[in-house]
């Protein structure tokens, strides 16, 4: 693990394709988990006890569906956006 200034510790450059997955699957599943269950529920305290399990749910799907298809939507990309530097 690297250090920054401040010397809390930092993963290497090459974690990048895992973290970045990750936390977008995280993110992701936590808004689109929240608009479902509040749709759903409305905003009450039974959403915030039905929630944190419909975003577990959710993710479990999100996760593996990001591996699987980001590799796809770089291509898809690179096949409709200009390379840098042109």
């Amino acid at each position: 693990m690297s250090q920054t200034h401040s010397g809390s510790r930092r993963l290497p450059a090459r974690y990048a394709g895992i973290v970045m997955p990750v936390a977008l699957s995280i993110v992701m599943s936590m808004i689109v988990s929240a608009v479902a269950t509040v749709k759903n529920l409305g905003p009450s305290a039974e959403f915030f006890s039905a929630w944190p399990t419909a975003w577990l749910a959710s993710w479990l799907i999100a996760l593996p569906t990001l591996f699987l298809v980001l590799p796809l939507v770089r291509r898809f990309v690179a096949l409709v956006v200009e390379p840098a530097g042109r």
